[in-house]
């Protein structure tokens, strides 16, 4: 979820539809509390609620013994979305592989990789890790100033 008038973002990652009805120590595995969570984030970050705009990913049936859980998920968060009147321009529900995603806050970009087993998930990560420590370097050749931010 993010502004992208105020340039800022973030997300969430719940296992489970609702709020848990009040479980102390497991809140944020409930969707609501999640949700809640995320939301307040970003507006004390400075974003507005009227700008927020979602993109959702997940209810895999990863492990089937669990029944309907990602449907229900899915269907958690669309719901929640519509109720709260925050607009979902990108999602990606459902099937049975995990997903990897990665998500840059202040744009509102966002990427998903479908995880296939884990001997691609191993080479996919090599290959982001390479990538970006070429990246690191290059910027870190380029940006050799006296100047130190923190």
């Amino acid at each position: 979820m993010y502004d992208p008038v105020a340039g800022i973002g973030g997300m969430n990652h719940f296992l489970l539809p609702g709020d848990g009805g009040g479980q102390d120590g497991v809140a944020m595995r409930f969707g609501v509390n999640s949700m809640e969570m995320l939301i307040n984030g970003i507006l004390k970050g400075g974003g507005n609620r009227a700008s927020l705009v979602c993109k959702a990913f997940g209810g895999a049936a990863v492990v089937p013994s669990l029944g309907r859980i990602g449907q229900e998920n899915v269907q958690f968060v669309t719901d929640y979305l519509k109720d709260e009147g925050i607009p979902c321009v990108s999602q990606s529900f459902g099937g049975n592989q995990a997903r990897r995603v990665r998500f840059w806050p202040t744009t509102g970009r966002a990427q998903q990789n479908l995880v296939q087993d884990a001997q691609t998930v191993g080479r996919q990560e090599e290959a982001y890790r390479r990538r970006e420590t070429e990246a690191e370097r290059k910027w870190a050749k380029e940006v050799d100033s006296g100047v130190e931010l923190f």
